[in-house]
């Protein structure tokens, strides 16, 4: 998935791309640590994966949000976070992001529509439907060379989506909480 090169022109006059050491280009046999990560996050979302966020969380992993200034350290509070994320981003009908996920519906449902994957860092792009609005966003994922996630950041746009998302953020997590 994530072939990388180094010292490749990119003008309209350029040359064939060097075949000396100065080109790298990764074997395909090779797996980078974010592609099992992202493999087993799938399986997470669609309920397939034993032992849930446990055995893909980083006992030390931050969870940074759109909504909370600060980060939230720890598996624990991160596995709150997430959860509660599904039950709001899950779309229109409640349903959750397992089934939005593995839904062919373009309607409302939670939905990864672009991937970026390379070392450990990973991009997913998403969108869904929060109260009648559309969202947008990332999830921009870092793991460690044990495919655990050690880093979970979450961008959104638009406002709208966001101050929506804000609302039922909160009352999911005071429901989880309590």
């Amino acid at each position: 998935r994530s072939t990388w090169t180094m010292s490749v022109d990119r003008s309209p006059s350029r040359q064939p791309p060097p075949t000396d050491s100065t080109r790298y280009v990764r074997p395909m046999s090779e797996r980078d640590p974010i592609e099992t990560c992202i493999d087993n996050w799938h399986l997470h979302l669609r309920g397939e994966l034993p032992g849930g966020l446990d055995s893909i969380l980083h006992e030390d992993c931050t969870f940074l949000s759109p909504i909370v200034f600060s980060p939230q350290h720890g598996r624990e509070v991160t596995k709150l976070y997430l959860t509660a994320a599904a039950g709001t981003l899950g779309g229109t009908d409640s349903t959750g992001v397992s089934d939005a996920v593995t839904s062919t519906s373009s309607e409302g449902g939670f939905r990864y529509i672009k991937e970026i994957l390379q070392g450990h860092h990973a991009m997913l792009e998403f969108e869904t439907t929060v109260e009648g609005k559309y969202a947008n966003g990332v999830d921009i994922i870092t793991c460690d060379d044990d495919a655990m996630i050690t880093e979970f950041k979450v961008m959104m746009r638009p406002l709208q989506a966001i101050n929506a998302v804000h609302a039922q953020m909160k009352a999911m997590l005071e429901q989880l909480s309590g």
